[in-house]
């Protein structure tokens, strides 16, 4: 599915979201990433360990949450994204991705560099989306 023009540019604007996963028995897994968005599929890094791929892994399936809080509950804004998930362990679409990453967060190379397969990129592919506010 294609993002709405509004969630795209919420979305491209945010540093940080939540990604909730879920073990295949159900046990939830909710954590902050650092997106990037690139079309309309959006990406983020982990350790190739991480509880979340290994989530990913087994089911195929997230939840992302973008939103800005205001004490002016008025001014609330977010989306949610549901999609479909894959790893992406190395490759040209492992190096064009942390390409992107590096540019949009260069903290990523001095803090926590980006290595191929030990750490991996998840691709986000939307299937159903939901925004307020915007």
């Amino acid at each position: 599915m294609r993002l709405k023009k509004v969630e795209r540019e919420f979305i491209a604007f945010q540093r940080v979201c939540r990604v909730a996963t879920a073990r295949r028995d159900g046990t939830p897994h909710n954590v902050p990433v650092c997106p990037i968005l690139d079309g309309d599929r959006i990406y983020f890094a982990s350790a190739a360990d991480g509880v979340k791929v290994r989530n990913v892994q087994a089911t195929g399936r997230v939840a992302l949450a973008f939103d800005e809080y205001t004490e002016v509950w008025s001014g609330l804004k977010g989306v949610l994204v549901w999609g479909t998930a894959r790893v992406i362990q190395a490759g040209p679409a492992f190096r064009r991705i942390r390409k992107l990453l590096y540019q949009r967060y260069p903290q990523y190379e001095g803090y926590a560099a980006l290595e191929e397969r030990a750490s991996v990129i998840v691709e986000v592919t939307p299937t159903r989306t939901f925004h307020w506010g915007l």
